[in-house]
């Protein structure tokens, strides 16, 4: 009697058990996020055409370009010794493409000149975290937006300016033997580029961050006095020293932040949900073992 009661409660356990399952709960992380939204001045109309009309002709003047060789499809044995017999008989044309491979070799038409620029957007954050560039260049046709949205605070920070140019990948990117270029930036030290740098500053737009209130018109007298002062004769090591010492001076005074326009603003609470629709993996297939 006893154990017939017994059995009887655990059996009404464990069935109240599988019908009531609780409801699992939402994870939510929070996290800070950044009140400021960071946007690109695209460049349009007249001044769009003028940029890209102006780099055009500068690179086709200098001729610098990258040439890769083509690539040979596979081709079947029964054809390959088809063609061997055929080139047995006649041996003038294998030696007009071997002339031909020896005029064009793989790689830039003109290292040096390749090193005045920073292609693509790698190369054109590392130049901007060493303070390189004079400009920047950014393609509107790059997505997502977050590839280049980066740089407009890291070009602020370094007062280079920079501007988003639409079509600058069709355009340009033909011209140096690419197939797409999503930002370009011209260095300090771009003697080749120095016209066009000059004429196309003027038609980009200051960038609008809100702790950074510098202009254009300092980085390029910058650059200038930079250029200047290489050129200047020898001095003695303590005259030296002296000039350097008041120019770091002056130029902290120059770069001093003016923060009265600045207004501060708290961070942004964001709410995540991590895989909302609740997205399963596929198991993993265990590798069955080999039979001895």
């Amino acid at each position: 009697g006893g154990k017939t009661q017994e059995n009887l409660r655990m059996s009404v356990v464990q069935r109240g058990t599988a019908t009531l399952r609780k409801a699992k709960k939402i994870t939510v992380k929070t996290c800070l996020d950044n009140p400021f939204v960071f946007q690109w001045k695209t460049i349009d109309g007249e001044d769009m055409h003028f940029i890209l009309e102006t780099l055009e002709e500068r690179i086709k003047h200098i001729g610098l370009k990258k040439i890769e060789t083509p690539r040979k499809k596979k081709r079947s044995l029964t054809k390959t010794q088809m063609e061997r017999k055929r080139d047995a008989s006649t041996s003038e044309p294998p030696k007009e493409e071997e002339t031909e491979g020896h005029q064009q070799k793989p790689g830039w038409t003109d290292i040096s000149i390749r090193r005045q620029l920073a292609i693509g957007v790698n190369e054109v954050t590392k130049a901007l975290e060493k303070n390189d560039l004079l400009l920047l260049l950014v393609c509107k046709s790059a997505k997502p937006a977050m590839i280049t949205s980066h740089l407009i605070q890291l070009s602020a920070s370094r007062a280079t300016p920079a501007g988003q140019v639409p079509r600058l990948s069709e355009t340009v990117a033909p011209l140096l033997g690419l197939t797409s270029i999503l930002a370009l930036g011209f260095k300090k030290q771009s003697d080749k580029f120095t016209e066009a740098i000059e004429a196309i500053i003027p038609k980009i737009p200051a960038l609008e961050v809100p702790w950074f209130q510098y202009r254009t018109e300092e980085s390029v007298a910058y650059a200038h006095t930079d250029s200047s002062e290489n050129q200047e004769p020898e001095q003695p090591a303590e005259a030296l020293g002296d000039e350097l010492t008041s120019q770091k001076r002056k130029r902290t005074e120059s770069n001093q932040l003016d923060l009265s326009n600045v207004t501060l603003q708290p961070l942004k609470i964001k709410k995540l949900v991590p895989n909302p629709n609740k997205i399963k993996k596929p198991p993993r297939k265990k590798k069955k073992a080999f039979s001895a």
